[in-house]
């Protein structure tokens, strides 16, 4: 028999994909999020996690901006009770599966980034996401720990569904040519997710996750539109031309190879990924 799979932040974007696919593949995890629960409240988060098995952390403050003006709750649900999240897991011989982010660096290395390169934070989120990770490490429980990127999903808003709207009511967008990364579909993080669950060995430590190749915000946003056929034009512009309260890394690249080497297989090309995700929304809509 499988062990038990508790899922926090079971219906964000992430959370959503992977309790899917768990179905799918005849597990019946447990799903825990908001308005019922908290993970920031101790009974909640002690009652999720007295299921065992395992835990799967998708629970997060994601507003990279909002961080900026609201730093204590960005600590307290990214770090804070992640670090009670780890001390409860190791007292219930639990394993946890702790999703984290490209932002815990500053991006300004000219190479992809391996796990083993100094984290760097450069706004708020990030800080609070490094934490989280420090947190759940010292807790001395059986982790892993899973950094994504620029991830898309059919639950939410990300910058896929974010260039569609601009795109049909605009007739010219300026998007950034400085931000490069791998934009990555929360099916791909989840089938990722999921085969190390049902992995033979648990795999521990911390792990790259990104779609394979790398491009700008900008070629990703041309893209996107030339995918759902729309007109607009689409001018490349810098990080400055954007005031906005929190700094991004530019360079999110994330280097790959300890994750492949896990999971025995390749990663998949971003293109097509989000070729047929683009294609699906546009004859959904």
């Amino acid at each position: 028999m499988s062990r038990p799979i508790v899922i926090l932040g079971a219906r964000g974007m992430l959370g959503t994909e992977l309790a899917s696919q768990l179905r799918t593949a005849g597990h019946d995890p447990v799903a825990y999020d908001l308005p019922d629960w908290d993970i920031t409240r101790a009974d909640d988060l002690a009652a999720a996690v007295s299921h065992g098995g395992v835990v799967v952390n998708c629970a997060a403050y994601t507003n990279v901006d909002g961080a900026e003006r609201e730093s204590e709750l960005a600590h307290e649900v990214n770090a804070r009770a992640v670090g009670r999240l780890g001390d409860l897991a190791r007292e219930r011989n639990t394993a946890v599966l702790h999703i984290s982010t490209d932002f815990v660096f500053d991006g300004r290395l000219d190479r992809p980034y391996v796990e083993t390169d100094a984290p760097n934070p450069l706004n708020v989120y990030g800080r609070s996401k490094l934490a989280g990770e420090q947190a759940i490490q010292a807790s001395g429980c059986t982790h892993c720990i899973v950094r994504v990127q620029w991830t898309y999903g059919r639950a939410g808003r990300n910058f896929v569904t974010k260039i569609l709207d601009l795109a049909r009511t605009k007739d010219v967008l300026r998007v950034v040519d400085d931000q490069i990364g791998s934009p990555t579909s929360t099916r791909q993080v989840a089938e990722v997710l999921r085969a190390m669950i049902d992995a033979p060995t648990w795999p521990t430590g911390l792990f790259h996750m990104a779609a394979a190749g790398y491009a700008s915000r900008y070629e990703v946003a041309r893209f996107i539109v030339e995918r759902a056929g729309l007109s607009v034009r689409i001018d490349p512009c810098g990080s400055g031309a954007f005031a906005t309260p929190a700094v991004r890394p530019k360079n999110s690249r994330f280097d790959c190879t300890r994750l492949r080497q896990v999971l025995g297989r390749p990663i998949r090309k971003w293109q097509p990924e989000l070729a047929e995700f683009v294609e699906a929304l546009c004859n959904y809509s």
